[in-house]
């Protein structure tokens, strides 16, 4: 009984996924769902003008692909249009999920008083200095009470409407969500984990992309434009 996975209790979670050219991924990311689809989990895969297949593949294993303009902000709100779950959860394409993680939501949604939140998140590494850069960024979140999109935001459907979905931003969309949500209610952190790849942070470096990450978000804090921040983050 005490490994018996946590069941959705009046809970209908609609996962959404923003892709662009995850064809090397994406078939993979959706096998590791399907327990999670058959226990009622509606998937809901978003391509952003993919050339390399990716929605041809994602065909297979999800029960929706749609198009949008490409960006994150745009590709999860025309997927939370589509939704039919009254909990959405925004995954990234090279972000695994716990194995129980519709219970572990389904837990948290239960309390009246959670309205959303977020996982904590770990890389698909050993590396020292990443393990020390996800517990960083777990523990800012943590009191801050903002989420990264790397930390799969839940969120009730209503509260989501309510906030107005993403604001439409080429960069920093997940923070600027996470901020309207924040003003109805504080996240609950979860403390099981996601995995997500390190494969940006290694390409580029790790500490070049901690001194690119800490400045995109002090520059957006400053009032910087997302449009010139995507600008940066893109030359990265």
């Amino acid at each position: 009984m005490g490994n018996k996975l946590p069941t959705l209790r009046k809970m209908r979670l609609s996962i959404i996924i923003p892709v662009l050219n995850e064809a090397g991924r994406i078939a993979v990311a959706l096998i590791a769902l399907q327990p999670l689809r058959e226990r009622g989990a509606e998937i809901l895969v978003v391509d952003g003008g993919s050339t390399d297949g990716t929605a041809e593949i994602a065909a297979r294993s999800a029960d929706h692909v749609l198009t949008a303009p490409r960006g994150r902000a745009s590709q999860q709100n025309a997927g939370a249009q589509q939704a039919l779950g009254d909990t959405f959860l925004f995954l990234h394409g090279d972000t695994q999920l716990p194995l129980d993680a519709d219970g572990l939501i389904a837990d948290a949604i239960n309390d009246r008083a959670v309205l959303w939140g977020r996982f904590d998140v770990r890389f698909d590494t050993d590396q020292t200095m990443l393990r020390v850069v996800a517990s960083m960024m777990n523990a800012r979140s943590r009191l801050t009470g903002i989420a990264t999109g790397d930390q799969s935001i839940f969120v009730r459907r209503s509260t989501f409407e309510a906030a107005g979905g993403f604001p439409a931003l080429p960069l920093m969309e997940d923070i600027a969500l996470s901020t309207l949500l924040r003003r109805q209610s504080v996240p609950a952190c979860l403390r099981n984990k996601v995995t997500t790849s390190a494969r940006r942070w290694q390409k580029n470096g790790i500490w070049r992309t901690i001194i690119l990450m800490w400045g995109l978000r002090a520059a957006y804090a400053l009032g910087v434009s997302p449009a010139r921040l995507a600008r940066w983050y893109g030359q990265s």
